[in-house]
C-alpha cells in the first residue's frame, strides 16, 4: 500500500485518486466524492509529517466507504431512496479505526439497495459496471467498493458480506476481497441487512493489504455485542495438517463454468507443488444452503427494515390525505414504504414476513434454521480434515446487465457457492484466478474454521 512520507505526499496520492475517480465516471461507482475535505485532511498528514509528528499506518492512503456505512460528514443511504434525506448521528467504528490510522475517505460507492442484491444493479442511481466489460454487471451487493479498487480509483475500499457480497464482486473484477470469521469487525454504524449473517471486509490488490486492514480494525467493540476478542494475528497461525480440501458436489455441479473449474483445478496442481495434500470433501448439506440462506436473510430483513416508516428518519411520503378507510398515518406508512422501498426490497420483506407468519414459522423458518446447523456441522468436520477449502465463488463470471434482474431465482443462484460461508460464520477470502477467453476476471475463494483469518491470507500469498 502506497503511503504517504518525506517524499510521497498525501496531498498527491488524493489528488491522483480525484482525477481517477473523474476518468472512471462512466462505470457509475461513486455516489458522492468528497473533494474538499479529503485535501484538507491530507494536508494535515502532510503537516504532522514535515514535523515529524506520528501519522498512522494508512497515512494519505485514500479509500471508499461502501454507502451503507454511515457518516456524520458523508452520505448514508445505502444507496436507498428511503434514506436519501438521513444524515447520520454516528460514525461507524471501521471507518474511525481506519481514520485514526490515517486513511483518507475521498467518497462513497454504490451497492445495491440495502445490500439486497448480487451485482448492483438494484441500486436506487443505477447499475455500477464491470471492470472489464461495461456491458457487465460488477457484482453484488458491494460492486462499486470492488470496482473502485480495480480501476485504481482508491488502494483500498470497505464492504459487507451477507451471502457473498464481498467475494463475489471481488471475483468479477479481479481483486482480493476478504469476508472475516462473524463477530471479528465491528457491525456498529453499518446499516443491517441480515444480522446473524452480516460481515465486515475489505476489497484490496494485495493480500498483504488485507492483512493490514484487518489487524488495524479486529477486535471487540462496546457499541456491538457480537463482536469477538481480538484473535487476529494473536492466536497460533501454524497450519497442522498442510492439507486443502475441494468440495466435490460443487466441482461436479453442471452450473459450474468450465473455465472456473480449470482455474481451480489450476490452483490445485499449484498446492501440490507447494507440498500441500489435496482432499475431495463430500459435503451434500452445502445442497441446501442456498434455500435455507434465503429463507433466513429474508427474514431478518424484515425484521431490521421495519423500522422505515417515515416517522423517524429518511425520506417521507408527502401524500397523506386520509380517506374513508385509512387515516392519514396509515397512508404514512404504506406511501412512504411503497414509494421508498426498491422491488427487490419489498420482495424480501414480503417473503421474510411469509416465512414469521403464524402458521409458517415451524414449516419454513425452523427447518432452515435447522439446516444451518447441520451446515455448521459439516463444515466442522471437514476442518478435522483439511486446514482450508478451496472453492468458487460464484458458478459463473461476470454476466450481462440485465439479463437476471426481472428473474430473482436465477440472480439468487448466483450465490450457491458463497452463502454457505455466511450460514456457518467462517472466513474465506476471494483472490484473482486469472481470466477467461472473453477478458473477464476469474475468481476462487479459500475458506477456514472460524478465527483462521490470518492463515486464509497467508495461504493466499503463496497461491497467487
Amino acid at each position: 500500500m502506497k503511503l504517504a512520507n518525506s517524499t510521497t505526499t498525501a496531498v498527491s496520492l488524493i489528488k491522483a485518486s480525484l482525477k481517477r475517480i473523474e476518468e472512471t465516471n462512466d462505470w457509475h461507482i461513486f455516489t458522492f466524492v468528497d473533494k474538499d475535505a479529503a485535501i484538507k485532511k491530507a494536508e494535515e498528514i502532510d503537516a504532522k509529517i514535515k514535523k515529524g509528528e506520528p501519522v498512522g499506518r494508512l497515512a494519505g492512503v485514500p479509500y471508499a466507504l461502501k454507502a451503507n456505512f454511515l457518516s456524520k460528514h458523508r452520505p448514508a443511504d445505502a444507496s436507498a431512496k428511503i434514506l436519501t434525506e438521513f444524515i447520520s448521528p454516528i460514525d461507524s467504528t471501521t471507518a474511525e479505526k481506519l481514520e485514526k490510522e490515517g486513511a483518507i475517505c475521498v467518497g462513497c460507492v454504490n451497492l445495491d439497495a440495502f445490500a439486497h442484491g448480487s451485482s448492483t444493479e438494484n441500486s436506487y442511481y443505477g447499475p455500477t459496471k464491470n471492470s472489464a466489460d461495461r456491458s457487465r454487471v460488477a457484482g453484488g451487493s458491494s460492486g462499486g467498493s470492488a470496482v473502485a479498487v480495480a480501476l485504481d480509483c482508491v488502494q483500498f475500499a470497505t464492504g459487507s458480506d451477507t451471502g457473498g457480497s464481498i467475494r463475489q464482486p471481488a471475483s468479477f473484477n479481479g481483486v482480493y476481497g476478504i469476508k472475516p470469521t462473524y463477530g471479528t469487525i465491528s457491525r456498529y454504524g453499518v446499516v443491517a441487512m441480515a444480522s446473524s449473517l452480516d460481515v465486515i471486509g475489505f476489497f484490496t490488490k494485495s493480500a498483504s493489504d488485507l492483512d493490514l486492514l484487518m489487524s488495524i480494525t479486529a477486535g471487540q467493540d462496546s457499541k456491538d455485542q457480537t463482536t469477538l476478542p481480538d484473535f487476529y494475528g494473536k492466536d497460533d497461525t501454524q497450519l497442522t495438517k498442510k492439507c486443502i480440501g475441494y468440495v466435490k458436489e460443487f466441482m461436479n455441479s453442471p452450473a459450474l463454468d468450465p473455465e472456473i473449474k480449470s482455474a481451480l483445478e489450476s490452483k490445485l496442481t499449484s498446492l501440490h507443488s507447494m507440498g500441500y495434500e489435496t482432499v475431495e470433501l463430500s459435503m451434500p448439506t452445502l445442497e441446501y444452503a442456498l434455500a435455507a440462506y434465503y429463507i433466513i436473510q429474508p427474514a431478518e430483513v424484515a425484521s431490521n427494515l421495519s423500522r422505515y416508516d417515515g416517522v423517524r428518519y429518511g425520506f417521507r411520503s408527502g401524500d397523506l390525505k386520509a380517506t374513508d378507510n385509512k387515516t392519514s398515518i396509515d397512508l404514512l406508512f404504506e406511501n412512504t414504504r411503497s414509494e421508498g422501498f426498491m422491488r427487490e426490497n419489498k420482495r424480501r420483506i414480503m417473503i421474510g414476513n411469509f416465512v414469521l407468519s403464524s402458521g409458517f414459522y415451524d414449516a419454513f423458518f425452523l427447518k432452515a434454521a435447522k439446516a444451518r446447523t447441520l451446515i455448521i456441522n459439516e463444515f466442522d468436520k471437514a476442518f478435522e480434515r483439511v486446514d482450508a477449502i478451496l472453492s468458487p465463488v460464484s458458478p459463473n463470471p461476470a454476466f450481462k446487465l440485465g439479463e437476471k434482474v426481472d428473474d430473482p431465482v436465477s440472480m439468487y443462484l448466483e450465490d450457491v457457492m458463497s452463502v454457505p460461508v455466511n450460514l456457518a460464520g467462517l472466513p474465506a477470502v476471494a483472490f484473482p484466478a486469472g481470466k477467461n477467453k472473453a477478458g473477464l476476471p476469474l475468481g476462487l475463494q479459500i475458506i477456514g474454521p472460524r478465527r483462521s483469518d490470518k492463515n486464509l491470507i497467508k495461504i493466499t500469498e503463496e497461491l497467487v
